[in-house]
């Protein structure tokens, strides 16, 4: 492992731009896998995990439907659709049965460095809401992914769940909740560290801080990076028989550069977040969950306001948000000209057709970049009725950047969520979005494994099926091995309440 310079025509086999959890979590995959081959790791700052994957700069929730409720959107029909929800916990469990090996087989030392058990809640209040969550609870309740949830009404019931929330709150209007004991608070920075830590225990790793890609040309067979030391100013190349682009929002700009054909069409639209973090250990002590209500109309599905529990070095904190923002950055430590560089003549019709498209999405942006803090209190105080707002203080989270894609129909599409873009060769993959993100970064990476590597994937499914057993099966599909693997990750990851 080393911070320095790359000796000039170093060749490794894969090469990892971007030091977040994508990054870490497909090089452990690969190190598993092929423990031989060498592995060069690239990142623009100081430390690893200092963008998205910083535990305050998301609210670490391990997305698992259990509580977001964007994820179960009303049909015209009234009937709740439970397909993205399914979807998000069967990836959420692959995810658990990746880091439950990594403990198991001594890779990580200990599950509470990274992840404690914090139950998952949706609260809503006026009568059309209520209606809306009982039918979500009916749709859910029944399936193995979501065992074990409660639905209330009664005030007394929901004042035990979330007693800040209940504190002082208005009589007469009605409320309900669903509570999930099995939900998780996941410190998505401490995760990037162990794994890195993990690939740093062996030959074959080397780890480059403070690094620039500068440029991406092919070459037969792999790719040749132009990398620049930030420290020295000084340019080196590097080759890579696979090159894997997980650098978040700076992800676009980095695939642009690789100029594969793949690459055309495809813009980015950042958006930028805060958070009300609480200062009060009293407050944070009195609120035990992550609670999580609708989305104001227009907001992207990353502004669902939630009132979150975290654990962060053993601390326990209390978030608000987010709030979003506006900035042409496609990273927090990124450049005001991130956006005006990436577009181009191939995407300039995509991204104003997705602009004309997306009208309520602009009002909402310039709203919340224009509120007060008065304005953000008072969105607080819908959670929690006795906020005082010397309690809290704002902080910036991270710039997330949704895709924008060329579209027959309407000549761009704005995309929310997670894609992976790879050449026709497999010799490149870029990982580009958002939310679920984080929390879905070993199916993600079991993915392209499989679109990367195909030659592979017949000697490497033995041990895929050993570090996650449910590989080549769907939980949905097998509720007897849906319960047992939720029974054993609970146990190893120690999420038992």
């Amino acid at each position: 492992m080393t911070a320095g310079t790359s000796a000039p025509d170093s060749v490794y086999d894969v090469i990892l731009i971007g030091g977040g959890i994508m990054s870490a979590t497909l090089g452990a995959f690969l190190k598993l896998l092929q423990p031989e081959w060498t592995i060069g790791l690239y990142g623009r700052l100081d430390a690893v995990a200092m963008e998205s994957s910083n535990a305050w700069h998301n609210a670490g929730t391990g997305h698992s439907a259990l509580c977001e409720l964007n994820y179960t959107p009303e049909a015209a029909n009234g009937s709740i659709d439970i397909t993205k929800a399914i979807s998000v916990n069967e990836a959420f469990q692959v995810s658990r049965q990746f880091w439950s090996y990594l403990v198991e087989t001594g890779c990580i030392a200990s599950p509470r460095d990274f992840i404690r058990p914090i139950p998952h809640m949706s609260f809503v209040w006026g009568a059309s809401n209520v209606d809306y969550l009982r039918r979500r609870y009916d749709a859910l309740a029944g399936h193995p992914l979501f065992a074990g949830m409660q639905y209330s009404t009664d005030t007394t019931q929901l004042a035990r769940w979330m007693p800040l929330v209940m504190e002082d709150r208005a009589s007469g209007t009605p409320l309900a909740a669903t509570y999930s004991e099995s939900g998780t608070d996941v410190n998505f920075g401490a995760l990037t560290r162990l794994l890195v830590k993990f690939l740093s225990s062996g030959p074959g790793f080397d780890l480059y801080l403070r690094h620039e890609i500068e440029d991406l040309k092919p070459y037969d067979g792999g790719w040749n990076v132009s990398v620049r030391d930030k420290v020295s100013n000084n340019t080196s190349t590097v080759k890579g028989r696979f090159l894997f682009i997980g650098a978040g929002g700076g992800a676009l700009p980095l695939l642009q550069k690789t100029g594969i054909p793949e690459s055309k069409g495809v813009g980015g639209f950042p958006v930028s977040g805060q958070f009300l973090r609480c200062t009060n250990p009293d407050v944070v002590a009195r609120h035990h969950a992550k609670v999580y209500g609708k989305a104001s109309v227009g907001a992207p599905p990353m502004s669902v306001p939630h009132l979150d529990t975290r654990v962060i070095d053993n601390q326990q904190g209390l978030l608000f948000g987010p709030y979003a923002g506006f900035s042409t950055k496609f990273l927090k430590h990124g450049s005001v000209w991130d956006l005006p560089a990436s577009v181009n003549s191939s995407n300039l019709g995509p991204m104003l057709a997705a602009a004309r498209d997306n009208v309520p999405l602009t009002k909402y942006l310039i709203q919340q970049v224009f509120q007060s803090n008065n304005d953000r209190i008072a969105a607080l105080r819908e959670f929690v009725p006795t906020a005082r707002a010397e309690d809290w203080e704002l902080i910036i989270a991270d710039q997330r950047v949704q895709i924008i894609k060329k579209d027959e129909k309407h000549g761009g599409v704005l995309q929310f969520g997670t894609e992976v873009v790879t050449d026709a060769g497999g010799t490149v993959a870029a990982l580009l979005g958002a939310s679920p993100g984080a929390s879905t970064a070993a199916p993600i990476m079991l993915s392209v494994l499989q679109k990367c590597f195909p030659q592979y994937l017949a000697q490497w499914t033995p041990k895929l099926k050993e570090i996650v057993p449910s590989f080549g099966a769907k939980l949905t599909e097998c509720p007897e091995l849906c319960v047992r693997i939720r029974e054993h990750t609970t146990q190893v990851l120690q999420l038992a309440g």
